[in-house]
Order: structure tokens, then sequence, then C-alpha cells
């Protein structure tokens, strides 16, 4: 890369989640971070992205999720939540839907790391089958 370049132009996307974690720099940050390496221990083939003005998203043949930051909550949307089985009942919102599940994580709280993880290879497995199942637009 050329020195004059402009960097936020060429940055990956996985280079601009870290600095959205980095500038944080309270525990949101902290929060968003421990949950990211949750989703990249879940799925080593999961490809994150950078999507509506800077909104990080994880990816395995469709969105898996996005990780949103608010000043009072960090929030792990599910694109296909409502497809999941959530056992441990770690959605907590947007349960109303009949797409999207999420989960709010507020200051002090704690995710069950094995149940997320969970969620997020049943999320990956979804996609599969989702994708599996297109059928191939006949050429005419």
């Amino acid at each position: 890369m050329r020195a004059d370049q402009n960097i936020g132009a060429d940055q990956s996307a996985s280079e601009l989640i870290s600095e959205k974690i980095a500038s944080l720099g309270d525990w949101r940050g902290e929060i968003l971070g421990r949950m990211r390496g949750l989703i990249l221990e879940a799925d080593p083939d999961v490809t994150e992205t950078w999507k509506w003005d800077g909104t990080p998203v994880w990816e395995h043949d469709g969105v898996i999720c996005t990780g949103e930051t608010y000043k009072g909550a960090v929030k792990l949307t599910f694109a296909k939540g409502a497809s999941l089985d959530d056992p441990a009942r770690i959605f907590n919102a947007s349960l109303e839907g009949n797409t999207r599940r999420a989960i709010d994580i507020h200051e002090g709280e704690e995710v069950d790391g094995d149940a997320f993880k969970a969620l997020i290879q049943q999320a990956v497995a979804l996609n599969g089958v989702k994708k599996a199942k297109s059928p191939k637009k006949a050429k005419t």
C-alpha cells in the first residue's frame, strides 16, 4: 500500500472491527471483543464484514449476527434467531419477531460462552441448509 493512500478505504472489515472495539474504551469494547472471540472460536471460517455505516457483521453462507453498541448495551442480533434452539435462554431481546432474536448485554452482565457458541454453530448450520436448498435459476 502506498503511504499516501486513504487507509480507511483499504482497511479490512476485521481491522475496522478491531478499531471499533478499541475506540469504545469501556465495558462495551470489552464485551464486544469477548463476544467476537467466542464467534471466532465457534466458527473459525466466519467472515467478518462491516456494514450499515459501522456495524460489525459475522457471516457464513449468510448473516449469522451483527454486533451493535449503544450507550447502555451491546446488542448481538441473530438474523435467523427465531429458528434457533436456545435452551440456555440467552436471547433476551427482539423476542416478538418471527425472524430475528437478539442478546442485549449490559454493563456487568455475563453471557454463557458455551451457550453462545452453540447458537453461533446452529446459525451457521441453518445458513448452510438454506444455501443448499436454494434453487438455481434456470437459464432461458
